[in-house]
């Protein structure tokens, strides 16, 4: 549930936006993306989210369908754009975004009585992200989903603080609303810190389940990852070796291979070695959503890691 777009990319790598010429055009938001890497690996996935009355939306909902995610939940506003994003990919590390979702994005407008609460219970995972608590009415929407799921099956919130999307006061009192509703979270150390106040790897996770959930896992870029259970199992694994192209689509890809781990019951470590084997190998191509690897991908990489 929440934030969709559509991202356009220079087709050049290492060439700023005001010399670039030609450009990509992508299936784009951090929700979306998950989505779209969960069914590449197999999952049935849903979104719901909202999209302008226009043809950048119509492309969206067509994108999804293409990717095998069902888009019954993807409605139209119609006073509001489908948003745009711009990206400079600048390998390894530095990729600015430039996001276009003035006057506001309609993925903000999802009504919590437009939630099909019955859905939503019954989804074996559901994703929501902290852009969809920065304003409303999708604040109240998202909040709804998450106590029409009462922690059944596993709810993940992604942390996803994007302080250029925020305008809804300090965030903190909304994400340990969410937090104490969901049973797994995911963040890096600076979203970490502005749900929890910590950014050490090892005290944020113990915040995070201070918080209420069972599971967090600490994103920690070239360190590798962290993921610290309430039952006091603590996994760190390292990140897979890639040559970057654009490290934008890693954490989403990421998100759908946890997602996919977590259905299929594996251990722990299991389950982070996959997803930052699925997170490298986006990293190392241009796109996000198209980019999102199949199980057999993720597998090869694993061989060759020794790591399965």
């Amino acid at each position: 549930m929440g934030r969709i777009g559509v991202d356009l990319y220079p087709l050049k790598t290492g060439v700023p936006l005001a010399e670039a010429d030609t450009f990509g055009k992508f299936l784009g938001g951090s929700p979306a993306n998950v989505a779209v890497a969960a069914a590449r690996l197999g999952r049935r996935t849903a979104m719901i989210s909202r999209t302008g009355a226009d043809p950048f939306g119509a492309y969206l909902r067509g994108e999804l369908r293409e990717f095998g995610v069902d888009d019954r939940w993807v409605e139209e506003v119609a006073h509001y754009p489908t948003p745009i994003t711009f990206c400079e990919v600048f390998p390894p590390d530095r990729f600015p975004l430039y996001f276009y979702r003035l006057p506001k994005a309609p993925d903000l407008e999802i009504e919590p009585d437009e939630i099909d609460r019955e859905a939503v219970r019954d989804a074996r995972v559901f994703w929501m992200t902290g852009t969809g608590l920065s304003a409303e009415p999708s604040r109240a929407a998202t909040l709804a989903a998450l106590e029409a799921r009462s922690k059944s099956g596993t709810t993940v919130f992604d942390l996803d603080w994007r302080p250029m999307l925020w305008d809804a006061g300090p965030p903190r009192p909304w994400y340990e609303r969410a937090l104490a509703l969901t049973t797994v979270a995911v963040g890096n150390a600076e979203e970490c810190e502005v749900a929890t106040g910590e950014g050490e790897p090892y005290a944020a996770a113990r915040a995070l389940l201070a918080a209420g959930v069972e599971l967090a896992v600490v994103k920690r870029g070239p360190e590798g990852v962290l993921a610290v259970h309430r039952d006091g199992t603590a996994v760190e694994v390292p990140p897979v070796p890639v040559t970057v192209v654009n490290g934008l689509g890693a954490g989403d890809a990421f998100g759908g291979a946890l997602c996919h781990g977590l259905l299929a019951g594996w251990e722990l470590e299991r389950v982070l070695r996959y997803a930052n084997a699925a997170g490298a190998i986006v990293a190392s191509r241009l796109a996000c959503s198209t980019a999102m690897p199949f199980a057999h991908e993720v597998e090869e990489v694993l061989d060759r890691a020794g790591a399965v």
